[in-house]
């Protein structure tokens, strides 16, 4: 036993070498076991070189070596692409040494003897390179290799190297403990009489360490965007504590679940305004009164008219003025005072259906670059007409809405129909339009106005459309 702890010693100086399926989450690994020695291998005879070596493989009771106890141990480290290198000692004690002698008493059949040599004892030191397959056959759990190296042997009172070639198969019960099995032909190249080629098979346990989790979330420090607070996968590491579905680094709300549309902020009463933002969180009502109703729509919050029923002006505290047409429009804001009209158009007559039909007739015929927001240029012509009609009603407001058909994503198309629709928008602001005359929206492919199932139909569903603003 004088060479164990040397070997011993030995292996647990090379934490940094590797003996199965480490990646690089957990590089360092430690397996320990038991290790049998099978001498029939260089004992002679047989048919030929395969036959000496494969004829009894298995025969565990009459020719192999098992120690009753630990007897090997490997340390080891990945190196990446799925190759991992390491150093490992084993230990043994040779009871069984097979000899090929057809005259010896107690021979078996084929000529080979099994003798006890006394007190032979075995001790290894091998440096193994190792490829694993898990990858290759996409498995968690079942991790096979082949491995190439070199060693030394100690025999008794001589020593050899030899060159190893071997295989192994490894099940990983958990991400980090696994059972191993290996084999290896260790090929001698001594030539005394003990200086021998053999089979090592051994058995054992592994676990492998050394990736660093500080946060405790499961995600490995290397690949956390977060590593010092626990978070989900699909956000790299970082946290969704409210878990509406929005990482509280892009959340405005990060305690509150709330909508993707809000930045992960609530809204109570559906009316598009973040709670945080809205006045009035529990009652809907527009941006432009912060979330807050105007029951008669003139344009003062219910909390801050007097009479809420009945459209009136701020600075009579909600309370209507004269209105001579009955339009909706005080006299003294009534553009025409006499002949009733509509507030969006400043008591002004509105636009007529027939004038909206025909600007909607233009933007079907808005032709844009595939893909693009550009116009192609016999669009301009379309544009100016579109230009002269808005120029036609200076009280009204227009809101320009983008669409397109179903090819694509729902994200493409979506931005592709808002990209559309604002650059009609600035063309026309670039060409004399108010710009607080116009809107842009788009709505992708959510509004298909024939089916998306022929070139025609498409066709028809790309497209601008121009609507009226009532306010």
């Amino acid at each position: 036993m004088k060479h164990l702890n040397k070997i011993f010693v030995a292996a647990m100086m090379v934490v940094g070498f590797t003996s199965q399926a480490q990646d690089s989450n957990n590089p360092i690994a430690i397996s320990f076991g038991v290790n049998a020695i099978d001498t029939k291998t260089s004992a002679g005879g047989g048919k030929g070189w395969a036959d000496r070596h494969f004829s009894q493989p298995f025969a565990v009771k009459d020719n192999w070596n098992i120690l009753p106890s630990v007897s090997y141990l490997s340390v080891s480290k990945y190196v990446g692409d799925n190759f991992s290198v390491g150093l490992a000692g084993s230990v043994n004690k040779i009871d069984k040494l097979v000899t090929f002698n057809p005259a010896a008493p107690g021979r078996d059949s084929r000529g080979y003897v099994v003798n006890n040599p006394g007190d032979l004892m075995y001790y290894g030191i091998d440096a193994t390179v190792k490829y694993s397959f898990m990858n290759m056959i996409k498995s968690k759990v079942i991790d096979p290799s082949l491995s190439v190296g070199g060693g030394y042997t100690f025999l008794g009172d001589t020593s050899f190297g030899t060159v190893n070639p071997g295989a192994g198969l490894t099940l990983w019960f958990t991400e980090n403990v696994g059972v191993e099995l290996a084999t290896r032909y260790k090929k001698s190249f001594g030539d005394g009489e003990l200086q021998r080629s053999l089979f090592q098979h051994s058995a054992g346990v592994i676990f492998k360490f050394g990736g660093k989790d500080t946060d405790g979330d499961g995600i490995y420090d290397k690949d956390d965007a977060c590593p010092d607070v626990a978070g989900l996968k699909q956000f790299n590491g970082c946290p969704d504590t409210d878990g509406d579905g929005i990482q509280d680094s892009a959340d405005s709300c990060p305690d509150v679940a709330g909508l993707a549309a809000l930045n992960g902020c609530p809204d109570a009463d559906g009316d598009g305004i973040a709670d945080k933002d809205d006045a009035c969180p529990n009652e809907a009502g527009p941006v432009a009164l912060k979330g807050c109703p105007d029951t008669d729509g003139d344009g003062v919050a219910d909390k801050n008219d007097k009479c809420p029923t009945v459209a009136g002006p701020k600075d009579n505290a909600g309370c209507p003025w004269p209105d001579t047409d009955g339009d909706g429009v005080l006299d003294k804001d009534d553009k025409c005072p006499s002949v009733k009209g509509t507030v969006a158009n400043q008591g002004c007559p509105e636009v007529s259906e027939e004038v909206m039909k025909t600007l909607n007739n233009y933007g079907k015929v808005i032709l844009f670059d595939s893909g693009k927001s550009t116009f192609q240029q016999g669009t301009y012509t379309v544009l100016t007409s579109i230009k002269d009609i808005l120029n036609e009603y200076p009280n009204s407001k227009f809101q320009i809405e983008g669409h397109t058909d179903s090819d694509g994503s729902n994200e493409l198309n979506q931005s592709l129909s808002e990209n559309r629709a604002a650059a009609v928008k600035n063309y026309l602001v670039e060409n004399g339009i108010a710009t607080e005359r116009l809107r842009s929206t788009g709505f992708g492919e959510t509004k298909p106005i024939a089916p998306n199932k022929t070139a025609k139909g498409k066709a028809e569903n790309r497209r601008v459309e121009i609507s009226l603003i009532k306010e």
